[in-house]
């Protein structure tokens, strides 16, 4: 395990297409959420992106894994992890806004929403997110499908800075994935001292869901 090895694994998934990639056209981002696990040996990252898909008709945590020792699958897309329990209540008639007068249900429970009909979905989505983010983003089940169950948490990050273009600016080449290399490399937390503000919220990405 080194910070090279790390990284130019970050590079491959990332030339092929299996790295989170904030600026997707086909979902609309509502949060997001980093995971480093690691020890003398081993090493693993769980990145997770919440978006709300019209195509696929849910809002969904998408989590990529990475890492020397993941138990199965390869480095890259993890699973889809679909939250809203009653989607078809939901949604108006037109199949795009907020139907109105109904809660949204995810994980069995029910959250009241504060949304005129005709609301975006994704703006109800992410108005979920203050009070409800743990039912949103994974468990801690979740999150260790496909990495060893006994490998230590070393950092989580709710927000960091992602060049917007993956194919020009690889993560190799971008201060935040270099220093989660480090920390990774080293097992040391405090080597994540980022210069760089920021730019995981979603008003940051304005023209992802738009296709």
């Amino acid at each position: 395990m080194t910070t090279s090895s790390i990284l130019g694994q970050f590079d491959l998934c990332a030339d092929r297409g299996d790295f989170p990639d904030l600026l997707n056209g086909y979902y609309y981002p509502v949060d997001v959420r980093l995971h480093l696990f690691g020890d003398h040996a081993r090493w693993a990252v769980v990145v997770e992106l919440l978006g709300y898909s019209p195509r696929a008709g849910n809002l969904s945590d998408v989590t990529y894994r990475f890492g020397n020792c993941l138990t199965n699958g390869e480095p890259g897309y993890g699973e889809f992890l679909d939250r809203v329990d009653n989607m078809a209540e939901i949604v108006d008639e037109d199949g795009e806004g907020f139907a109105g007068g109904v809660p949204v249900r995810v994980r069995g429970i029910a959250l009241p929403v504060d949304a005129a009909p005709g609301t975006p979905l994704e703006e109800v989505f992410r108005g979920l997110v203050p009070a409800h983010r743990g039912l949103l983003l994974a468990d801690e089940a979740e999150l260790r499908t496909g990495i060893p169950a006994d490998l230590p948490v070393l950092l989580r990050l709710d927000e960091w800075y992602q060049s917007e273009d993956l194919r020009e600016v690889p993560p190799g080449e971008q201060e935040t994935f270099r220093l989660l290399a480090e920390v990774l490399d080293s097992g040391d937390p405090a080597r994540y001292r980022p210069t760089r503000t920021p730019n995981t919220h979603w008003s940051h990405w304005p023209d992802s869901g738009t296709l």
